[in-house]
């Protein structure tokens, strides 16, 4: 666990100092030690199954660590809003990062009403016995329409973009959190922490999130 933290962590850290300019492309690949050091010290924990070990570790670095290491990139040399913090020496606007979470909670919302007030045909009930179509799609129209507000204010995105940005997210997020409660439970648990009481653990205010974001940041390199 202590290995595949400090892989987490340095793998954001070195993804913020490439994304702002400050360290060349390349510093990316010294996160081939720390992942060739992961599995040398396997070899002396002397575990039952190894193996078992080592997916846990290396899936959480690629399903946690990995999408947020990319909204630096996402931010730097891109003009639109302002940030509140200063900073010299390279363009930096937030306005994508902000406009993605502010979809993500409002897709989450409207899909959370809509399906409390409409839902009647059910999404995945073996997964998640709460979620409904009539939610998933609420959900969308609810984002489709912050989205179209939102990039007159963010900028960053032309109109057009910020629609499909918003029907990437109600799509691939609602499919995060489906990933998220298959997760849970297979492994049998009911909350992923104890941090958030009430809300599912801390991981299920950005279950979306892990799926969602990569493939924007996707759209966004080729498309935005």
């Amino acid at each position: 666990m202590i290995t595949g933290m400090i892989t987490g962590i340095s793998a954001y850290i070195l993804a913020t100092l490439v994304a702002s300019g400050l360290l060349d492309f390349r510093f990316l690949l010294l996160l081939i030690p720390f992942f060739t050091l992961i599995m040398i010290l396997e070899l002396y924990r002397r575990q039952e199954k190894p193996f078992d070990s080592l997916a846990h570790t290396v899936f959480c670095i690629i399903y946690t660590a990995l999408p947020f290491s990319l909204f630096p990139f996402t931010a730097f040399g891109r003009e639109g809003i302002n940030s509140i913090i200063p900073y010299e020496g390279n363009i930096f606007s937030p306005g994508i990062v902000i406009g993605f979470f502010i979809l993500l909670w409002v897709n989450d919302t409207g899909a959370y009403v809509t399906g409390i007030t409409l839902g009647k045909h059910k999404l995945m009930e073996r997964i998640s016995p709460k979620k409904s179509w009539e939610g998933f799609a609420g959900g969308a129209v609810f984002s489709v329409l912050s989205a179209w507000l939102l990039s007159g204010l963010l900028g960053v995105l032309d109109t057009r973009e910020w629609v499909i940005f918003a029907l990437i997210v109600a799509v691939s997020g609602t499919f995060g959190d489906l990933i998220e409660s298959m997760l849970k439970r297979s492994t049998g648990i009911k909350d992923s922490g104890s941090i958030m009481p009430g809300h599912g653990g801390f991981m299920d205010r950005f279950d979306s999130t892990l799926l969602s974001f990569p493939l924007v940041f996707l759209f966004i390199v080729f498309f935005g």
